[in-house]
């Protein structure tokens, strides 16, 4: 049975189908470790024709020697890597099993896999183009995604609880898109999590994909107000526009609160202040020295919630205020939502009146 290749808007439209009813019971991503680690469809399988170091090995061959002997060696070694995958995960499937499979452009790699399943009687699909193909209808899917959708952005100086409102929103049920944690980021200069790596740009970009595609259009999507990139990732163009041109929902809560929710959601710069103040540097360039130092000093002398304060009013607080004033055009007729304090219980109280008002 030969393979079946299809276009990357209709692996798109069949993607959000059962197998069953015309999607797929596996997809498969051809390409090596390093490429799929970088980025690769939702729910993709990773089974490399070629390793990383064997692309290597046969793309030196092919520059050094010559095209024909660089072949020879490649299909050698893709040969042997599908006989494994084929043992390793291929001998319990059913012959109703429907694969979706793509390589970097839809040629060799995926190519070859796809003949073998089918010459098994696998019914195969194959993207053409490839992933290259596949992304740049992706990202065209995200224009026509957010167009359909309804927003609502909510806004609040740093500190006032944005983040808890979203989760809170999720656990009443709401449609939630939390960019920050799809970018492993809080999205400020002192905003990169220890211990966590953000995505690629281009896993990024499939992430925010992924979750627009699970939205329903009858209902209203809660967002972060974002500034166009969140830590080393800039959020797709089309939905930064969007967001943008949609209503807010202002949050505000006292300094007070304010304060002491970022100490307990930023504990890790409390528990290891040598981190802290030298996060601090990063803003020598907008702050100067003078004012970065003397935060510093008092970091060494524990005054942690005065540097917190002091942060919050001189610096994150002007600064957000020109940066939502020039950037969302409607907020100016946000809706108010004051929070009597940072607690869950106020959080999910707001979250259930806001879904309630807006879902």
């Amino acid at each position: 049975m030969a393979a079946h290749p299809i276009s990357p808007h209709q692996a798109i439209a069949r993607m959000a189908l059962s197998a069953n009813a015309g999607g797929f019971n596996s997809i498969i991503d051809a390409r090596t470790e390093d490429e799929y680690e970088l980025d690769h469809l939702p729910g993709a399988v990773n089974w490399p024709s070629l390793t990383n170091e064997e692309r290597i090995r046969v793309g030196t061959m092919y520059k050094q020697v010559n095209s024909f002997e660089a072949n020879k060696v490649g299909a050698a070694l893709v040969a042997s890597n599908i006989a494994r995958h084929i043992q390793a995960q291929v001998m319990p499937l059913p012959k109703t099993w429907q694969p979706l499979i793509y390589c970097w452009r839809g040629g060799k790699r995926s190519g070859s896999l796809a003949l073998v399943l089918g010459q098994i009687g696998f019914r195969v699909c194959l993207i053409e183009g490839g992933y290259k193909a596949f992304r740049a209808a992706m990202v065209e899917d995200i224009a026509q995604l957010v167009s359909g959708l309804r927003f609502q952005v909510i806004t609040g100086p740093t500190g006032s609880g944005k983040t808890r409102l979203l989760q809170a929103l999720i656990k009443a049920g709401a449609q939630v898109l939390d960019l920050e944690d799809l970018a492993k980021h809080r999205s400020s200069v002192l905003g990169r999590i220890p211990g966590q790596s953000q995505p690629s740009q281009k896993h990024f970009d499939t992430l925010v994909w992924d979750k627009l595609r699970s939205f329903n259009m009858q209902q209203t999507v809660f967002v972060e107000a974002e500034s166009k990139k969140v830590g080393n990732v800039a959020v797709p163009e089309s939905l930064m526009d969007v967001m943008r041109d949609s209503p807010c929902i202002d949050l505000q809560l006292s300094d007070d609160e304010r304060v002491k929710l970022l100490l307990e959601d930023y504990d890790f710069f409390a528990q290891d202040t040598d981190l802290f103040s030298n996060r601090l540097d990063l803003l020598t360039a907008l702050k100067g020295k003078a004012v970065v130092n003397a935060w510093q000093a008092q970091l060494n002398n524990g005054q942690i919630e005065s540097v917190v304060r002091d942060l919050l009013i001189d610096h994150y607080d002007p600064t957000y205020a020109k940066s939502v004033a020039r950037n969302f055009a409607k907020h100016p007729q946000a809706t108010v939502a004051p929070l009597p304090d940072r607690h869950s219980a106020a959080m999910q109280a707001l979250a259930e009146k806001l879904l309630k008002q807006f879902g």
